[in-house]
């Protein structure tokens, strides 16, 4: 039986195995453990599968034209291996959205697989004329879910995930 839930202390150390080897030693799991010390408002869920993590995703505050708009980045999200092709990132992505559609927040943006994500919501970014900060990331690949229009910039505009994320890039 597979439980998804919001981490907690005693699962940080498998949370960086888990990203470690999901991103073969990339710099996800430096960066999962730098913004739970520098970003008080993140939001990290883990699928648990007897005791064990075998699943996580985390949502950062994102914003778009300085700070105007203010939603949540995803990012990063794994999933074990040998647990993949399971469907756990899935329900990790439903329940992350369905927690902060929940709770209030307006859109959601991801830099990501553009077969995979539409299927929670996610849109092109650039149908709201909004971009990556970073260049060079191909319009196909950078969307956004949102759950309140209003509160988008009228005009789009740059879409900026915190600072720690430029490290990563």
């Amino acid at each position: 039986m597979i439980e998804i839930r919001k981490e907690e202390a005693k699962d940080r150390e498998a949370i960086h195995q888990l990203n470690s080897i999901a991103f073969d030693n990339g710099p996800e799991a430096a960066l999962v453990d730098k913004l739970r010390i520098t970003c008080q408002e993140y939001l990290s869920f883990v699928a648990v599968e007897e005791d064990s993590v075998i699943g996580h995703i985390l949502f950062t505050p994102a914003s778009i034209e300085d700070r105007s708009a203010v939603g949540m980045g995803l990012a990063p999200m794994a999933v074990l291996p040998s647990h993949q092709g399971e469907g756990i990132g899935s329900r990790l992505v439903r329940y992350g959205l369905e927690s902060l559609r929940d709770a209030g927040c307006p859109f959601v943006i991801v830099l990501g697989h553009p077969d995979y994500y539409p299927r929670f919501g996610f849109e092109l970014a650039s149908k709201y004329q909004i971009r990556s900060q970073w260049e060079g990331v191909p319009d196909d690949a950078f969307m956004i879910v949102v759950f309140d229009r209003e509160v988008l910039p009228k005009h789009g505009g740059v879409a900026r995930y915190r600072d720690e994320f430029d490290e990563a890039m």
